[in-house]
């Protein structure tokens, strides 16, 4: 059970640390404190020493500085632009926890469930500012803020678990065809695993690919997505995914997303079709769904942690949810359609490594293996759920590697490997693979090297400005100042600092840009993106990789209409699915880019289809 906790003194000062790097990535310069609300430590104080004062806070993310500025009886400041917390997820807690600070003047405030350590940062840092201050035990004193009222029991029409990509999608679509929503979310923070993706959709889009003389079909789109999931992939899935996924595109757009002009590469999408958001990352598409909550609350209610533990059935249909409210609260959901969109289990260690007969059976995937998943969204309970009320669990051993791993965290972070104009070497500065290849293939080729890591080595053609963000809102400076990075102005230079031997970085990079020129390659890369250009001028930059869990492709059985489906194929009345919790469209190998593909179109294929089922029941 995962809920808001009250940290400690000393945890509360260490969280103050990670606020200020959260808003520096949402591009904010700090809060401004506003008129308090019931018993303050204003009220209470003699006199603080006013100031600015500052703290080191450890991120989730990054190290970084915050400061807080304070009068003689309140707080009037919080800056905590130097933090590098991930948008959507440690960035929207840091954000959440300042305003609960500013307005109420305490610094009483619980951690955010999905985002424990970026909120232990905050407040760690908050103590330790108050302190120097002179206002901590004032400050400490006053009250906590008010807890989320919620009530024991709701009627609706629909009723979605889980506030991620797909469960947003599944409510906006509901509500959009007339239903009533509600949605359930364990976690503190919305938008689940889709806010720490890079935000690739794939889809075959005529007019921007034809801009860029990208030559693709949905019949190509179909065949590649079924070749590279090993042939395995439900095809009627499939079909739908490839024919619908423009739609979802253009779903989006209608909400107010705005995509980039050119279509890119997303790491084993083999294809050049994925979209990618104007703003960094997949909490661009969180934030136009938590817009439209704000815009028509009478349609959709959203509530925070909320675990669901059963689902409510009559007859074998279902009919409702029950649920706990921070771990205690019992909440009854009365609803004529349920969908589920609870994620994956990639974060559940022993539930992952208990069904790991297939691609990786030979790969222990035990916690020296990391994840990408946010931990507690990505446990697997939905899919629990869902078998209970009948429905079969399809895939299981169908687990995604990404190539694209933090050692020691497993977490996606730095440079990227989505896109092109990159080389993967060893630690003897030797290329191995195809780095367009699929992401199983990459993977193996990564655990047959040495230490089973690599480097990823990119020039001037991905950063000419090393103080622009790229798409994940990351710049080169930052991340060499957190010594994520390594970095030089010669080829000579930067395998120095590699530890590897020039001459062979020398020779990788040749053998590249003599494909990029039309040359045979022994590991099988083609330069057939209309992206492919030489690496050649410096400055230089590499980072260390490793495997990590990214997804898992196995799940709820469902049919096109996405209702949950017994072994027989016969839908469970009432139940619907969607997203990484469903099994059966990606095969045994998912392709970069379909993820968010998938959480759309059949996002809003499950949203529309169980609000045709509730208002027609």
């Amino acid at each position: 059970m995962y809920t808001s906790n009250p940290l400690s003194r000393r945890l509360f000062c260490k969280g103050v640390a990670a606020f200020g790097a959260t808003l520096g990535v949402a591009g904010m310069g700090g809060l401004v404190g506003c008129a308090p609300q019931g018993t303050t430590a204003g009220e209470a104080a003699a006199s603080w020493m006013p100031g600015t004062y500052t703290a080191e806070a450890s991120g989730h993310n990054a190290p970084f500085t915050m400061s807080v500025t304070f009068s003689d009886n309140a707080i009037t400041a919080i800056d905590v632009t130097a933090n590098q917390e991930s948008l959507g997820v440690g960035a929207s807690a840091l954000e959440q926890l300042a305003d609960d600070v500013m307005e109420y003047q305490t610094i009483n405030v619980d951690t955010i469930t999905g985002a424990t350590l970026s909120s232990m940062a905050l407040q760690e840092g908050l103590a330790d500012c108050a302190e120097q201050a002179g206002a901590r035990e004032d400050l400490e004193a006053a009250d906590a803020p008010a807890a989320e009222a919620v009530e024991d029991f709701y009627t609706v029409d629909v009723c979605v678990i889980g506030a991620g990509g797909a469960g947003l999608t599944a409510a906006v679509s509901a509500a959009q065809a007339g239903a009533s929503v509600i949605v359930l979310e364990k976690c503190g923070i919305t938008g689940g695993s889709t806010n720490v993706s890079e935000g690739a959709l794939n889809a075959v889009d005529p007019e921007r690919q034809g801009k860029q003389g990208i030559d693709d079909s949905v019949e190509t789109f179909y065949n590649t997505t079924l070749e590279g999931g090993h042939g395995t992939g439900t095809p009627e899935l499939v079909r739908f995914l490839t024919d619908n996924a423009l739609d979802s595109v253009h779903w989006l757009e209608s909400l107010g997303v705005a995509f980039k002009d050119e279509c890119g590469s997303a790491t084993g999408s083999l294809g050049e079709r994925s979209h990618y958001p104007a703003t960094p990352s997949g909490n661009t598409y969180i934030r136009s769904f938590e817009d439209f909550i704000a815009e028509n609350p009478d349609d959709i209610t959203l509530l925070h942690n909320m675990q669901a533990t059963g689902l409510i059935t009559d007859g074998g249909a279902v009919v409702g949810v029950t649920a706990l409210h921070d771990g205690s609260q019992e909440v009854t959901v009365n609803a004529k359609a349920v969908v589920i969109a609870t994620g994956g289990f990639g974060a559940n260690v022993e539930y992952r490594q208990s069904v790991n007969t297939g691609v990786w059976k030979e790969v222990k995937l035990d916690d020296t293996i990391g994840c990408t998943n946010i931990k507690p969204c990505a446990q697997g309970e939905g899919m629990a759920l869902a078998e209970g009320a009948g429905a079969e669990l399809v895939g299981l051993s169908d687990i995604q590697l990404h190539p694209c791993g933090t050692p020691g965290t497993g977490l996606m972070e730095d440079i990227r490997t989505s896109g092109r104009n990159r080389i993967f070497v060893n630690i003897e500065g030797k290329r191995f693979v195809n780095e367009g290849a699929e992401r199983d293939a990459l993977c193996k080729a990564i655990f047959a090297q040495p230490d089973s890591t690599y480097w990823i080595v990119v020039n001037t053609l991905r950063y000419p400005d090393p103080d622009e963000p790229d798409a994940n809102g990351a710049t080169i400076n930052n991340m060499l100042a957190l010594g994520h990075i390594v970095a030089g102005e010669t080829v000579e230079e930067v395998a120095q600092a590699m530890g590897v031997d020039a001459a062979n970085l020398q020779a990788s990079l040749d053998t590249y840009n003599a494909v990029v020129g039309g040359a045979e390659d022994e590991f099988g890369f083609k330069a057939t993106n209309t992206a492919d250009a030489a690496m050649t001028e410096g400055p230089w930059y590499a980072c260390r990789k490793v495997p990590t869990v990214h997804h898992t492709m196995g799940g709820i059985r469902i049919n096109v209409k996405s209702q949950a489906c017994g072994a027989d194929g016969t839908p469970i009345d009432g139940l619907f699915a969607c997203g990484e919790c469903t099994g059966g469209i990606h095969g045994e190998n998912r392709l970069g880019g379909n993820a968010i593909a998938d959480c759309i179109t059949f996002g809003r294929n499950a949203g529309g289809n169980a609000a045709e089922h509730a208002l027609t029941a």
